[in-house]
């Protein structure tokens, strides 16, 4: 008798921990991450990978909500989408990428009903001041970086000129017109003759088309003048397309677009059609402008940051999201590992630093440098 109420109270033992253990397990998995980003038209970089989120962990796990196409005139939209995700109790973390206006209003209702949250934003339309006191995380391009960075990364290319196209409403911007200013200055500390070339507004007379159209015949003039080893930056959007094609008909050298990315210019330059089911695979694209470039001789002479960043900031920061989430550290910054998750997902060295601006340091606003992708 005593062996049975033994072996009975061991069974009983054994059971009730099982089902502490099965409770804690699924009480781990009971776990949400709400993803906000621009439509597929506004831009497609961004849905495609809070679609790659959805897909690794599933719709159990993962919450994908877009800004309205015209968030601008609809930011009660924006609003109403974000207090919806936060009002699901197994949502633990929001990533907000592009954040635009709206977004600052949006998490204030959000907090009114969570104040748990983990709200990592990136790419931010809102000022400093406004988003950095609603996010715990906040994420940009290190425009200013790239004063350096680029006429650096030309050199390395073997650039002994670097032009750089824009036109005065652009110049127009604090943050572009300083952006040239450190890029010339840089460009005499390394040794590297500046070229400020003006070229046609898109938004003007000519249009899209003409501007364009001045890139694809003024690139061919300039290596006629200053030689192969011309490097070429514009500030336009629009004009990156014509600008790698005249780069690559002429040897020249390009070390990277407006915006660093191995989508942006290149696909469309290149003649590249990427399909269905390569939607949002960035190996696959960059294999791809690696191989064309070495069939017209072009390798070593273009280069580009080796991921979107906006991808990298949806990507990595949901996993940062699950990883605290997950209890393996407990404050909702912790800076090494946001550059872990980061540099995991870009396969390259993070230079990350906090954003200074006006005199003021923003201790969770970090601006963002990657190493280069050269093809």
């Amino acid at each position: 008798m005593n062996n049975f109420r033994k072996c009975l109270g061991i069974i009983l033992l054994t059971a009730i921990v099982f089902s502490l253990m099965t409770f804690s397990v699924l009480g781990q998995n009971k776990w949400k991450i709400g993803i906000m980003t621009n439509t597929v038209t506004q831009n497609e970089e961004e849905y495609r990978a809070a679609q790659n989120i959805l897909a690794k962990y599933g719709s159990d796990h993962v919450i994908h909500m877009t800004f309205p196409d015209k968030f601008m005139d609809e930011q009660e939209t924006t609003i109403a989408n974000l207090v919806s995700m936060a009002a699901d109790p197994d949502v633990k973390a929001l990533v907000i990428c592009q954040a635009v206006p709206g977004t600052a209003p949006g998490i204030d209702s959000a907090k009114e009903l969570r104040d748990d949250l983990l709200i990592i934003v990136g790419q931010p339309q809102e000022d400093p001041p406004v988003i950095s006191t609603r996010a715990d995380i906040v994420l940009q391009l290190d425009e200013m970086g790239m004063g350096v960075a680029i006429p650096n990364q030309a050199k390395a290319l073997g650039a002994k000129v670097f032009v750089h196209y824009s036109f005065p409403r652009h110049m127009s911007y604090p943050l572009l017109s300083g952006r040239r200013e450190l890029m010339k200055k840089t460009c005499a500390e390394i040794g590297l003759e500046f070229v400020d070339a003006t070229s046609p507004d898109p938004t003007g007379d000519a249009g899209i088309s003409g501007s364009q159209q001045f890139i694809l015949e003024d690139v061919p003039r300039m290596v006629d003048k200053y030689g192969k080893d011309t490097a070429f930056f514009s500030t336009n959007c629009a004009q990156q397309v014509p600008l790698i094609s005249a780069v690559v008909s002429t040897g020249a050298i390009y070390p990277q677009p407006c915006c660093p990315s191995p989508y942006h210019g290149f696909p469309s330059a290149l003649g590249i059609e990427i399909p269905a089911d390569k939607q949002g695979d960035i190996a696959y694209v960059v294999q791809e402008i690696k191989r064309i470039m070495a069939e017209k001789g072009m390798t070593g002479r273009t280069s580009t940051w080796p991921v979107p960043v906006s991808m990298m900031f949806i990507e990595g920061s949901a996993e940062y999201a699950k990883s605290w989430i997950a209890g393996e550290f407990k404050e909702k910054v912790d800076l090494p590992k946001l550059v872990e998750k980061f540099k995991e997902y870009a396969g390259v060295d993070i230079n990350l630093k906090t954003l200074e601006e006006g005199g003021v340091t923003y201790n969770n606003y970090y601006v963002i440098l990657l190493d280069f992708l050269t093809f």
